[in-house]
Parts: structure tokens; sequence; C-alpha cells
């Protein structure tokens, strides 16, 4: 998209980012400065909105300059999943998942000098029941602890499989870039992931930590 106003994207997530390189944007990176913490008497399918919210709020903006902030949560039976802190947090968390039907939510906020809009995303995701010893490799060669939940969509399913919802593939199909799913695998000099995910139902790339249909559906508005 030859989107023609100035356009920063507020988050250290190198997924996101990926993302919105991919379908055509160019963008200045910013770090939200807004620390993560919310009230244990939050309703836990809002904290993504107000956590986008917030990291929004703590970005300024000048001129004809439009922000996008986004943030991620793992639920599974009404407890966020967090980002782990450590080895051993990581695998717990991926055993706790193994066999479960577990939801993501990413909501992203567009802000500009005038009004700030938020959107949410919400997708099921339904794990393969997971021997601890392909956990506990996994969490040794990805290491992820910068993801919610303690796994990456893209380093979880295999090769030649066609994640993406029929609104994804419609939106790429669009935009000619119905290879992107794919392209976000890993790649095999890397590793061969964990298969893990047996079922999405919904957004793939809401899984991955973005919407990029939706945000690109409401940056046309612009």
């Amino acid at each position: 998209m030859n989107f023609k106003y100035p356009l920063i994207l507020a988050s250290n997530s190198p997924r996101r980012q990926y993302l919105m390189r991919e379908v055509g944007f160019s963008f200045t990176k910013k770090s939200p400065d807004a620390d993560e913490s919310f009230s244990a008497d939050m309703p836990v399918v809002d904290v993504a909105a107000y956590l986008a919210r917030k990291k929004a709020d703590s970005i300024s903006v000048e001129g004809n300059e439009v922000v996008i902030t986004a943030d991620t949560v793992v639920i599974l039976d009404d407890l966020i999943l967090n980002k782990p802190a450590d080895r051993t947090e990581a695998i717990n968390m991926l055993q706790t998942l193994s066999g479960q039907t577990h939801v993501v939510i990413t909501s992203f906020c567009i802000k500009d000098i005038n009004t700030t809009k938020c959107f949410s995303d919400r997708t099921e995701v339904t794990f393969n029941a997971l021997e601890k010893s392909d956990v506990e490799r996994y969490v040794d060669q990805f290491k992820p602890f910068d993801k919610a939940g303690a796994y990456g969509a893209q380093d979880c399913l295999p090769r030649g499989t066609n994640p993406c919802s029929d609104q994804e593939m419609e939106f790429l199909t669009r935009i000619g870039r119905t290879d992107l799913a794919e392209k976000t695998f890993t790649s095999p000099e890397v590793g061969t992931g964990m298969r893990a995910i047996k079922k999405i139902s919904g957004s793939y790339f809401n899984v991955m930590g973005l919407p990029i249909h939706l945000v690109y559906e409401q940056l046309e508005n612009y």
C-alpha cells in the first residue's frame, strides 16, 4: 500500500515488524513507554485491548503521523499465559497447553493527532498432545521467551500446510501475497520447530501477533 502519511509502528516485536513490511508498509519503529501491568480484576478478554491502548497513550503524535500499537494475550481456562520468564516456565506453559484448546487475542490501536481507535481479533488454537522431550527441544532451540504462551505459531506448523482463514486468503490474494503464510514458517536451516498446532480457528497472523488483514483494512480508510 502506498500509505501517504508518516507511519510509526510502536512495537518491539520482530513478527509485527515483519508482517507490516511484507504487506508493503514503510514505517518508523518506536518502543512504547508503557509497562504491561493490569488489574487482577480485569476480565482476561479485555487485557489485550487495555495494554494496546496503554501503549498508544505512551506515544506522542505530531502533525499527520499515524501510530500503530498492539498486544497479544494467550488465554487458557480464563488464565492469561504471559511471556515466560525462563526455561522452566516456558516448558511448564507448553505442557499446560498440550492437548488443549486455547484462545489468542490480539488488539491493535491506530492513533492520529485527533483520535485513537482500537480493534481486536480472536483465534482459537488447538494443540496436539506434546511429548516433554519435544517441548524441551523446542524451548532450547527457539528460546520463545519473548512470546506469549511460550510459542510462535510459525514454529509449530508443518511446512506445506495453509493455516490462514478464508478472510486472510482473500486479503492475501487481493494484494498478491498468497505466499506469505508459507514464507513465515520456520526454515529448515533453523530447525523443524515443533508440530504442536493441530487446528487454528480464525486468523493465523493474529496468533503470530498481528491480524495484518484487519490492520491493512483500517489503514486503507486513511
